[in-house]
């Protein structure tokens, strides 16, 4: 770790995120930028900003809620390895992977009766498609995944958030916040004593419930399909802001691509598709306190969608590829294949080539997190190449 100006940065520093978070720590009373930091809209992703009395959509992102959950399961290793091709078919068969996509069940949650954020106009307008998608998984880096672990124990790992409820609730704040378009723009801050900031926090506590049930239910969906008992369970948000207490003061601390990682707090943090992902825990240190006991969300990218995948337009309702990327599908499969992976779905935008390597990412935060459990990929499943993802986050 180390300081640039005031600001507490691990990892090798990416200079166009880190005059990110300088624009955004004139603002804040604390801010860090963890070791997977890269840039992002209005605020760098992996950056961490506290604020008194104020929250950010644009810091939370327009994918409310975005996190993992990682479920240990009572599986056969042996019985999943020698079945995983036929394995994956079904969870890519019976999940929905995409955007804009709609569950292939009727899912429902006492969310839907009990919450009273849905009486909040912009939220009560968005009810019938958040009943649709609860559970469906979206495009981009979301995922579902099989592991092994360091005693050759199966888990599931999941990654997305609150789909088209969140997205539609951060585009609708963060334009009444008077937030403008572009990368390099100021936070939109909110007066959480306000109307406005009140009516956020409830819409954004309520997209992370939503999110939290939609982990539960495609996790369990896995565990049905493997026909196994869910015995262990890790689950965080990474793109959400929480009121906590930092050196004696309140304050709300918005994490955009940040784990939790409080003293004895676990989180499951995953690599890219060809390569490691843990389950890890925080630790009480003077560094720790300096991360605002936040670590990494993932590996953090090195290489854009568009370098890796290429330039497309649309023609005639059609997806047109106009140039081409750095990475080939040959070199993606060649890198899951080489890994014992089964893949289904996924485009060259999310090759293991365009990420940081996980433990390198770890190694950066040695003094914050101690890892419990090393996790192996077997199978993952993400949305088909050329799914646009609307999260710009």
């Amino acid at each position: 770790m180390r300081f640039i100006g005031d600001i507490p940065v691990w990892g090798d520093p990416q200079e166009n995120a880190v005059l990110q978070m300088k624009n955004c720590a004139g603002e804040a009373a604390d801010c860090a930028l963890m070791a997977d930091h890269h840039l992002g809209y209005a605020v760098p992703i992996g950056g961490v900003v506290a604020y008194e009395g104020r929250v950010s959509p644009s810091g939370v992102g327009f994918d409310i809620a975005c996190g993992n959950k990682a479920v240990r399961l009572d599986c056969d290793h042996g019985d999943i390895r020698k079945n995983i091709p036929s394995i994956m078919d079904e969870i890519w068969k019976s999940l929905s992977f995409g955007v804009g996509r709609v569950n292939r069940e009727s899912v429902d949650h006492d969310l839907f009766d009990d919450d009273p954020a849905w009486k909040i106009p912009v939220a009560e307008r968005l009810k019938p498609v958040a009943r649709k998608q609860l559970g469906t998984i979206g495009g981009g880096n979301h995922y579902v995944d099989l592991f092994s672990d360091e005693r050759q124990r199966i888990w599931a790992g999941v990654h997305f958030g609150s789909r088209g409820l969140g997205h539609k609730l951060a585009t609708h704040f963060i334009k009444a916040g008077g937030g403008k378009n572009g990368m390099h723009v100021d936070p939109v801050l909110l007066d959480v004593e306000t109307e406005l900031g009140a009516e956020y926090v409830a819409c954004m506590k309520l997209a992370g419930r939503y999110a939290y049930a939609g982990r539960d239910w495609v996790c369990g969906k896995v565990a049905s399909i493997l026909g196994a008992e869910i015995l262990e369970e890790v689950h965080n948000h990474h793109n959400f802001a929480w009121e906590e207490e930092h050196g004696g003061r309140r304050l709300w601390v918005v994490r955009k691509g940040a784990t939790p990682a409080f003293p004895g707090q676990k989180g499951f943090v995953g690599g890219s598709m060809g390569d490691h992902s843990v389950i890890l825990e925080g630790v009480d240190s003077k560094e720790s306190e300096q991360a605002l006991y936040s670590t990494v969300h993932g590996a953090g990218r090195v290489l854009s969608r568009t370098r890796a995948a290429g330039k497309t337009r649309f023609k005639k309702g059609k997806r047109v590829r106009i140039s081409a990327g750095e990475i080939s599908r040959d070199m993606m499969l060649n890198w899951v294949r080489g890994m014992g992976v089964e893949l289904r779905g996924a485009g060259t935008d999310e090759s293991p080539h365009c990420y940081k390597r996980l433990p390198e990412v770890l190694e950066a935060h040695r003094g914050t997190i101690r890892i419990l459990h090393t996790l192996d990929p077997i199978g993952v499943a993400m949305a088909a190449a050329g799914e646009f993802d609307p999260y710009r986050d």
